[in-house]
């Protein structure tokens, strides 16, 4: 028996500015660090802190407890347009070039 790992396509990418739209974090806004895909999660600068504790590494490092990003769900997080807020994405072709466009305003992303 082989186990399938599926990972699902997101329409946001590292480093797009993201606002969370539900749960603690929601109205605050930051860039995208990492992707999870097989997890279906995003990791975003600043947001979802949580405290973690670090042992020393070598003799000179710090150990201690330390503040560090958590994943959040990528249902919770929205893309950011620049000129309306937060938006939902659509894709337009131009020859062979696809981009990513504002569902409000049509502005590319």
């Amino acid at each position: 028996m082989s186990v399938q790992t599926r990972t699902h396509k997101f329409k946001i990418k590292k480093d797009d500015m993201v606002e969370v739209i539900a749960g603690k974090e929601k109205g605050k806004r930051g860039r995208i660090l990492r992707i999870l895909r097989e997890k279906d999660r995003v990791v975003v600068d600043g947001l979802n802190l949580v405290k973690k504790t670090q042992r020393r590494r070598s003799q000179n490092d710090k150990g201690g407890i330390i503040e560090i990003e958590a994943a959040l769900h990528a249902s919770n997080v929205m893309l950011v347009c620049k000129k309306c807020g937060p938006t939902r994405i659509a894709y337009k072709i131009d020859g062979t070039v696809k981009k990513r466009i504002c569902r409000k305003c049509g502005e590319a992303l």
